[in-house]
């Protein structure tokens, strides 16, 4: 398990670059560069997550979602979104995206999407998570840009 304060100072992967599976690090790696290739203006609320590198959803997540496997959740966020937030009521906890390292390398061998652009779209789905949209709202604005 990895967990890194984000931070737009990473270097890029090319995904021809690998001998092997992509590591947790390698993960690591893309999601930086990834973070570090957003808007200011959308990283910098952004600036105080966590990144968490799993290779699954522990058995908590995937029970609590409905999971039929769990290859079926590449990315989660986990915490207060900002139009919930209070300057007033403090969340205890930190603000979290997930990202699940083996379901999104078997989605990428299934579909042959560039690596760092997957993750990169599970990342911005994610951060519009903490921004406070709905899945159906992403999926709309995917449907409606490049993301």
């Amino acid at each position: 398990m990895r967990e890194t304060q984000t931070t737009p100072d990473a270097a890029a992967v090319s995904p021809s670059g690998f001998d092997a599976p992509p590591s947790l690090d390698d993960f690591e790696i893309m999601a930086r560069a990834a973070h570090a290739e957003i808007p200011a203006i959308l990283r910098e609320p952004t600036r105080d997550i966590l990144f968490r590198i799993d290779d699954f959803p522990d058995e908590e997540v995937a029970r609590d979602m409905g999971l039929e496997s769990p290859f079926d959740l590449l990315g989660l966020y986990q915490g207060v979104d900002l139009t919930q937030k209070s300057v007033a009521d403090p969340s205890p906890e930190p603000d979290i995206i997930y990202l699940y390292r083996r379901p999104i390398l078997d989605y990428w061998c299934e579909t042959g999407e560039s690596l760092p652009h997957l993750i990169r779209h599970v990342l911005i789905h994610e951060i519009g998570h903490h921004f406070g949209l709905s899945d159906d709202d992403m999926h709309a604005l995917e449907d409606q840009t490049d993301l």
